[in-house]
């Protein structure tokens, strides 16, 4: 009977059920298994971070403690980097995905640090990591590096980290960028405390406000740590004027003319605009006793030049002050280099303008004006009168030298007319030379003729010549009788001839 059940369909039957339930039963352990297992699988994306968080088997953490680092319960140091992580049981883990920090360019990560251990005394900030990775390994952080609670002068450049949110909290700050015509003065709050300084001045590293500062470039601080001031070491015009001249819109900083007063009582404003700078080393020294660049202007520069110029007003009158402006201008000059250079100040220029107005000097200037004008006037009568002076000198050296010239002509016309006399004197010797030679000449030929025809042929050969070459008329009007008395008649006639013309030659020259 056994043998028919063991080889009864009912036996077969039996037994499949049984294998069928045993199937099902390592079905629904090996689901359990997966679905236990698969519970305590966790997958970390490529940008996040895994934030552990242990609630049994792990027993108290230390009083005070606020992350485990040795397993306890409570949130780890250790994070889950990205990929699977097996055997975290939902029963005995809590895991939070958060998303890994980033810093972006032009910023730095301030770092908070909530566990660790307790500041050193004097301190607000913890010291600075050589190596800022290891900084960001909570369980190194916490354990073998001794990091400290709070804030941390360790900062995070750009870029993506991965690190435990629960330890570290992260306020991005803008970085330091110190651009070209500036320089950055730093105030430091962290460092060796120093008693004695020179200019509330230190050494770099020190607390207190540096001695150096940082020039051109990017700096990644703390800015809480150290307080950063921006100073121009460009040059700065500044115009204590009504108006901006062309050319100076966006250059200057226009401000209000400054008031004077002068020694007469006179109220009146004057356009000033100075040119300073501070250079680079001088920075700390102006920050440290004065402040930023708007303090500079209005707490420095704007009050000492006021004072000068005013106090340079008080020492003269009005009109000597609108007379002797560059005087002004080289006094104020002098003065604002020495006392602004106490504070770091280069002054460049100083310019001064328009000095006054019409309601303030109107009536002054127009006095001075009109007394200009009556000192022109009664200078250009001085002149006239000079000139006519100058003329009349003129026109007697004139006259002296006309007179002068008449004299001359005179002088030169008695020695033409001396020259003359002796010319004509020569003339007429030399005239009488030759009349005496013909003569003496004709006498001898004569002498000669009458030794040859005898005396009365040769007169009267003589006498013939005489009247052929002077055409000399015979008239009857002598008696001839003959012989020697016909000789006497002729030269009767011819003398008569010769008188008539001497008579009329006299009266010619007369």
């Amino acid at each position: 009977m056994d043998a028919q059940w063991e080889n009864s369909p009912g036996r077969r039957f039996v037994a499949v059920t049984k294998v069928k339930a045993i199937l099902m039963l390592v079905a629904v352990v090996v689901i359990i298994l997966i679905a236990l297992i698969g519970s305590s699988i966790v997958k970390i994306e490529g940008a996040q971070v895994g934030i552990v968080e242990k609630k049994l088997g792990g027993g108290n953490l230390p009083a005070g403690q606020i992350l485990a680092v040795k397993g306890e319960n409570g949130i780890q140091s250790q994070i889950m980097m990205p990929g699977w992580q097996f055997f975290y049981w939902p029963w005995q883990y809590d895991i939070s995905k958060v998303p890994m920090t980033e810093i972006k360019e032009g910023s730095v990560g301030l770092i908070q640090a909530k566990d660790g251990q307790s500041l050193p005394v004097n301190t607000i900030y913890a010291p600075l990591w050589d190596e800022p990775k290891e900084m960001l390994k909570a369980d190194y952080f916490l354990s073998e590096g001794k990091g400290y609670k709070g804030p941390q002068l360790t900062v995070l450049k750009p870029g993506m980290y991965r690190l435990n949110t629960e330890l570290f909290t992260v306020k991005p700050a803008p970085v330091v960028n110190v651009k070209v015509g500036t320089v950055a003065v730093i105030k430091s709050n962290v460092g060796e405390v120093v008693t004695e300084t020179k200019e509330r001045l230190v050494e770099v590293g020190q607390r207190g406000i540096w001695n150096k500062p940082l020039m051109e470039g990017q700096f990644y601080l703390n800015t809480n740590a150290y307080e950063v001031t921006i100073v121009s070491i460009r040059q700065t015009k500044v115009s204590y004027t009504a108006e901006i001249e062309q050319g100076e819109a966006g250059k200057a900083q226009p401000l209000k003319p400054i008031t004077v007063r002068s020694s007469d009582g006179f109220t009146f404003p004057v356009d000033v605009r100075v040119t300073y700078l501070i250079e680079g080393e001088n920075a700390p020294r102006v920050v440290a006793t004065v402040g930023d660049d708007e303090l500079i202007l209005t707490k420095l520069v704007t009050p000492t030049v006021r004072a000068i110029l005013r106090n340079n007003a008080e020492k003269v009158k009005a009109l000597e002050y609108v007379q002797n402006r560059s005087v002004q201008e080289q006094q104020s000059a002098l003065m604002l280099k020495e006392e602004l250079g106490k504070y770091g100040v280069t002054v460049l220029a100083v310019r001064i303008g328009d000095v006054g107005d019409e309601k303030s000097l109107g009536a002054l200037l127009k006095t001075q004006t009109d007394r200009e004008i009556a000192l022109q006037e009664q200078a250009t009568f001085e002149e006239q009168q000079r000139a006519a002076e100058k003329q009349k000198a003129l026109s007697s050296t004139q006259q002296e030298a006309e007179e002068e010239k008449r004299l001359a002509t005179a002088a030169y016309g008695v020695k033409v007319a001396e020259q003359d006399k002796q010319k004509v004197i020569i003339a007429a010797q030399a005239e009488a030379e030759q009349v005496k030679v013909i003569a003496e000449a004709k006498a001898k030929a004569y002498e000669l003729i009458s030794r040859v025809i005898g005396p009365d042929n040769a007169a009267l050969i003589e006498i013939m010549k005489l009247v052929a070459s002077d055409a000399i008329r015979i008239t009857p009007e002598v008696m001839v009788g003959g012989g020697s008395d016909m000789t006497d008649a002729l030269m009767g006639t011819i003398l008569k001839g010769m008188l008539k013309k001497e008579v009329q030659a006299g009266k010619s020259e007369k």
